[in-house]
């Protein structure tokens, strides 16, 4: 892949019903964010763990990839690309048999690695089947289910997520899963620039968010804020999440963002304290070709009060605040993806430094999309649209299980 720098300029391709803009030089144009995909060597979310029932199938996505999940006998999860390679009918819609799956249509059965097994109507001496499909090493962690949609051969030395407060007795995980119509790189914005709080003023009250400063390096751009409230009305759930309490003593807080490619974490720290309140850790993860939607992963952990039963009796409060907030920023950033759409590139007139930086991080760690291909990425494509990497070959001869 071909490195793109800040500030080269590449022709750009446009989408039916461009319009340019009157000062637009349409021969070439700056590099545009929203037509960088995410790079598939490392591990993405693709489900919540407990929705991936034992011996049942469940049907996920990734980048336009569809994939059939499924839970054996065993307890162990296994992925295989959604789709039967003799008719091409969705696997997901097979049936789990020990730790193997059976297509609906005509019983044709894979293994965990993607071999076929069986073709119980193959009389023997017959010709051998045809490849299997494709199948992704798996992870499951922090109750999510994660593959790896990339270079296989990559996948052991792939950073994972280290998430110590989510296992630990001191906190309680709030776990979402929300589908998101706007473009990856909008969700990152959107959490680390944090000069955004007039949006969620009917929640939080008056903030004044203050850039205390911040890195960046190749993978990373982490910021620190100080958040002052300046009155306003807060909702109780705010109060309970930063450890506040009911009445809301109205203290500043320390916010600390990072994004460490492909991830995004969070830290609240209130004033006088030396530990979090809460940790958020955050994966956006594309679901359409164009990478135009993303399904956003989030696990917030919570420091639980000292008093027993108490995280219990806030539980509700604390969900309908997150969900408040969400909601507002889904609103926010699916407007922005809108935008986009409709002027068939980015007109963003960005002026935070934090932001551009940002940006760039994600630009250069991500992959360029190809929507002249089957697949949406730069790469050499399979059906998928990610690196084609060897089809495995059928198990054992025709017929035999």
């Amino acid at each position: 892949m071909t490195e793109v720098r800040p500030g080269d300029r590449v022709p750009v391709d446009r989408p039916a019903g461009f319009r340019p803009r009157p000062d637009h030089d349409d021969r070439e144009a700056p590099t545009d964010l929203r037509l960088i995909g995410i790079d598939p060597n490392f591990w993405y979310p693709v489900a919540v763990s407990r929705a991936v029932r034992k011996e049942r199938t469940h049907a996920a996505v990734i980048a336009g990839e569809r994939i059939a999940l499924y839970r054996g006998r065993s307890g162990r999860v296994y992925a295989l690309e959604d789709r039967c390679a003799h008719r091409q009918v969705p696997l997901s819609l097979g049936v789990v048999e020990g730790d193997a799956l059976r297509c609906c249509y005509h019983a044709w059965t894979y293994r965990g690695n993607g071999r076929i097994s069986q073709i119980p109507y193959l009389p023997k001496g017959c010709k051998r089947p045809p490849r299997g499909v494709r199948s992704y090493p798996v992870r499951e962690a922090f109750g999510l289910v994660f593959v790896f949609p990339g270079d296989p051969e990559r996948a052991d030395t792939a950073p994972f997520p280290v998430l110590p407060e989510f296992d630990a007795a001191t906190h309680r995980t709030m776990t979402f899963s929300r589908t998101v119509k706007c473009h990856y790189s909008f969700m990152h914005e959107n959490l680390l620039d944090m000069n955004h709080q007039f949006l969620h003023r009917g929640v939080l009250g008056k903030i004044q968010p203050k850039l205390l400063g911040y890195e960046t390096g190749p993978r990373f751009v982490e910021a620190r804020y100080l958040f002052v409230p300046a009155g306003g009305r807060k909702d109780r759930g705010a109060g309970l999440l930063s450890a506040e309490g009911i009445g809301g003593r109205q203290t500043p807080d320390v916010i600390t963002i990072r994004t460490e490619y492909p991830y995004q974490t969070l830290q609240a720290i209130p004033d006088g304290a030396e530990l979090p309140a809460f940790s958020l850790w955050a994966a956006y993860v594309p679901e359409d070709a164009e990478q135009r939607t993303n399904h956003a992963y989030g696990l917030l952990m919570i420091a639980k009060p000292p008093i027993p039963g108490v995280i219990h009796l806030a539980w509700p409060l604390i969900r309908r605040f997150t969900e408040r907030v969400f909601a507002q920023d889904r609103m926010a950033v699916e407007a922005e993806q809108r935008a986009w759409d409709e002027q068939g590139e980015d007109w963003n007139q960005e002026v935070f430094p934090l932001i551009l930086d940002l940006r760039d991080v994600l630009r250069t760690n991500g992959v360029p999309l190809d929507p002249g291909r089957a697949g949406s990425w730069g790469a050499p494509t399979s059906l998928n649209g990610f690196a084609e990497s060897p089809r495995p070959a059928s198990d054992g001869p025709a017929g035999q299980g």
